[in-house]
């Protein structure tokens, strides 16, 4: 059975990784991709436009499929080299929190749910199809 994770990231981090088809958490602990499966989903929420400072955003900024077995190591800097896991994303837009979903985390978790299944079915389905061709 497949999960839908939430990672939470600056926005510039997640076109980031969404250029380079993967997905960090954690500041690139090794701990939570291990924990990601083939064919999870994850769906990344961005308070801010960057990590240090930037507008103030609370959107859903991208979701995806993890696409393999287990995670990669990268050298992004001499003295970071985070884990990742290979992801395909989805069609997307950013998708606000407000004004309907507030702050609360329980209607956080709705306003994923309906991100999903209301926000990106027509991309879900063409990309699901275009892989089946």
């Amino acid at each position: 059975m497949a999960w839908l994770w939430v990672g939470v990231a600056s926005r510039e981090h997640v076109l980031a990784a969404v250029r380079g088809a993967f997905c960090q958490l954690n500041h690139g602990k090794a701990a939570p991709v291990r924990r990601l499966r083939m064919g999870d989903s994850i769906v990344f929420y961005s308070p801010r436009e960057r990590m240090e400072g930037g507008k103030s955003l609370q959107a859903f900024t991208a979701a995806g499929r993890v696409q393999d077995e287990v995670p990669y190591q990268v050298e992004q800097s001499k003295d970071f080299r985070p884990f990742r896991r290979k992801t395909e994303y989805f069609k997307s837009k950013d998708a606000s929190i407000h004004p309907h979903w507030g702050h609360q985390p329980a209607v956080l978790l709705q306003g994923v749910t309906q991100y999903i299944l209301l926000g990106m079915p027509r991309a879900f389905h063409e990309e699901v199809a275009a892989s089946r061709a």
